[in-house]
């Protein structure tokens, strides 16, 4: 007998698939992640991690199966379905001729937030990721890691309940790394659900609590690292060393 769940996943994927032409990018893909979950998307380049990441976001039509966030239908109820929804992409796109505050209010206004509101919550955020004392600079001064923060406090301003990540850390220095890997903890230490791609294995081996390993465009291993560890059978062992096992090609 089954029995109904009382909260909706953060995160639901099922038969999920996309083709670029006759090029099979994401195949027969199921996650379902629960509210309140670090999880990581792992997987060699090209496997198919950001195309998945982009049809969570609305930002790519899948060619098959059925994506929902949070119970609501990103295909069949997408302002719904994404109003809870904040997507950080790899290469984010910023306003260089803004200070940080304006660029904050500029993107809390597109969800509707009122001004005094998103002042507020802009400052705060600002302070908060260290950027306080650049309030008055143009973002086109700042360095990769000062970028890399107002764009995840900009995916933050509308205090979102599932946060996707694409290579948040890519180019960052060990300081800026830190504090945002802090701030990610401390975010799903309050109830966010977040979900990350990451070539930095150890940060995936210390942050998330489930990661999904794509190959290919198919899921190919889920679970703990401890289960992981398993389905590599090796039993112990580094992430690294659990990743290089499983996506191991067969020599021909």
């Amino acid at each position: 007998m089954q029995h109904s769940r009382t909260m909706p996943y953060a995160l639901e994927l099922t038969g999920v698939g996309k083709r670029f032409g006759t090029t099979q990018a994401v195949c027969n893909l199921n996650l379902r992640i629960e509210q309140g979950e670090f999880y990581a998307l792992l997987g060699p380049n090209g496997a198919g991690k950001t195309t998945t990441l982009r049809m969570i976001a609305g930002l790519l039509k899948p060619s098959e199966g059925e994506i929902c966030i949070l119970g609501e239908s990103v295909l069949g109820a997408p302002e719904r379905a994404k109003r809870p929804l904040a997507y950080l992409p790899d290469e984010p796109a910023l306003y260089g001729r803004l200070r940080p505050l304006e660029y904050l209010e500029f993107v809390a206004g597109l969800w509707g937030m009122p001004a005094e509101v998103a002042s507020a919550r802009g400052e705060e955020l600002l302070k908060w990721l260290g950027l306080g004392e650049h309030l008055h600079k143009y973002v086109d001064g700042f360095s990769r890691g000062m970028q890399q923060k107002l764009v995840l406090a900009g995916a933050l301003i509308h205090e979102p309940q599932l946060l996707i990540l694409d290579e948040p850390l890519t180019g960052l220095d060990a300081a800026a790394a830190r504090q945002i890997k802090d701030l990610l903890r401390e975010r799903v230490n309050a109830g966010m659900t977040v979900v990350l791609t990451t070539h930095i294995l150890d940060v995936a081996e210390r942050l998330a609590e489930r990661i999904g390993i794509i190959q290919h465009g198919r899921l190919i291993a889920e679970g703990t690292l401890e289960s992981l560890r398993q389905q590599a059978t090796s039993g112990s062992g580094t992430l690294e060393d659990v990743f290089l096992a499983i996506t191991a090609e067969p020599a021909t």
